[in-house]
């Protein structure tokens, strides 16, 4: 048949429905602490430069001070607005997730039963959690890290995001018992939904896990990678943490399953992580497709 007949015409129409003629995943970005959609638009269009075409979704939602309001407050919202673009994506989607989106999407993503993400990029998040003297504790009067634990870890701290994910591994007993998020998503404790949580995370195919020494705000830098301080603050890196050891919420076997890929870039500030187009290119761009 001549070209622009009926066969050319259901393939053209076949490409289209499968949300791009050349065959790249959308991709969703969740924006970090302080942050909102406007601070992505550099990264959407390294995305676009190198894949043309592909659907980039910047999602707003707890856009700048909003940011500060509770973990489990935000993910509801997050997961809705993420699985109303994967519903119609079957063919699955990318997560690029920066600082604490990071956390937003690990647990949308471990309490999504029937997700499709491909893969998680997680851009210098403190996944590990956060125990360091920054900005950050700004919101928190006459704080600073060794007495942030007294106000973080009741129920007026873990009203400040920030405090969700606050760390301090010189008051672990304190840590599990009063932060209500990360010891859940890490699990650090039992709880009802750790098995079926595991399951969800490990529908992903892969895990880019980005961060590195120069960042300046997450702290340690390692806890973009899952590496955290002792009792004395010395950095424990990723597979001899306790969490990953008893695999806890699927790390170990992503790992082992050869899913988790680690990039290191010095040099790179955190508020830079997503404007940095060298960033993009040795840590990102690889995964898009």
């Amino acid at each position: 048949p001549a070209l622009g007949g009926p066969p050319a015409v259901l393939l053209l129409l076949l490409l289209l429905a499968s949300g791009s003629t050349d065959g790249y995943k959308p991709v969703i970005i969740v924006h970090g602490i302080l942050d909102g959609p406007e601070q992505f638009k550099n990264l959407s269009g390294f995305i676009n430069e190198v894949h043309p075409g592909t659907e980039v979704q910047i999602i707003s939602l707890f856009n700048i001070g909003k940011s500060m309001k509770p973990l489990w407050i935000q993910i509801p919202e997050f997961r809705k607005a993420i699985e109303k673009i994967t519903s119609t994506h079957p063919e699955g989607v990318h997560v690029l997730c920066f600082s604490q989106g990071g956390l937003i999407c690990r647990a949308v993503l471990s309490t999504s039963p029937n997700h499709n993400v491909h893969t998680f990029i997680s851009l210098s998040s403190p996944l590990a959690g956060q125990y360091g003297d920054t900005d950050y504790l700004q919101w928190l009067p006459g704080c600073v890290k060794k007495n942030a634990y007294l106000f973080c870890y009741n129920k007026v701290g873990q009203h400040f995001s920030f405090c969700d994910y606050w760390n301090d591994p010189h008051h672990r007993a304190c840590y599990l018992k009063g932060n209500t998020f990360l010891p859940l998503i890490n699990g650090e404790i039992p709880h009802q939904h750790l098995t079926d949580w595991r399951e969800n995370f490990l529908r992903i195919k892969k895990m880019v896990l980005i961060g590195g020494p120069d960042d300046g705000v997450i702290t340690p830098w390692q806890s973009s990678q899952f590496g955290f301080y002792d009792s004395n603050e010395d950095v424990v890196e990723m597979r001899n943490q306790a969490f990953y050891k008893n695999d806890t919420f699927g790390l170990k076997t992503l790992d082992v399953r050869g899913d988790v890929s680690v990039c290191v870039q010095s040099g790179v500030k955190h508020t830079h992580w997503h404007s940095d187009f060298t960033v993009f290119k040795n840590c990102v761009e690889r995964w898009l497709i």
